[in-house]
């Protein structure tokens, strides 16, 4: 169940990418926000199957990530907060530019731990 959520999250990173990109360019208006709703929407998928998985088999416990899950878990947790709180700013009508860079920083470092903690042998 773990590979599944880690997969799940991999699909929602790469939506994320692009909505990244389609954010930066000089000149256009927002991104689709059918591709912002698609996103949230694989997150909280990839999010709930790893809450799922977490409590299953341990890992990590030869090279000290065995709490790698819970940590990836919290911060993608806040994340996902993170990731509501700029909807709602976006359907208020504001520009969320400073809760985009916390909302991005909180998803890669917990998709990276949790990218440690799935490939821990």
């Amino acid at each position: 169940m773990l590979d599944e959520s880690f997969a799940v999250l991999c699909l929602a990173v790469a939506l994320g990418i692009v909505l990244a990109f389609l954010h930066l360019r000089p000149g256009t208006s927002r991104p689709p926000w059918q591709l912002g709703i698609l996103h949230g929407c694989m997150a909280i998928a990839g999010f709930s199957l790893l809450l799922v998985a977490r409590p299953g088999h341990p890992r990590g416990l030869i090279n000290g990530t065995a709490e790698f899950g819970t940590l990836a878990a919290i911060l993608l947790a806040f994340a996902l907060l993170a990731g509501i709180g700029l909807l709602a700013l976006l359907y208020a009508g504001r520009r969320p530019g400073f809760l985009i860079a916390v909302h991005a920083a909180l998803a890669i470092t917990g998709f990276v731990i949790l990218a440690a903690y799935v490939f821990a042998s």
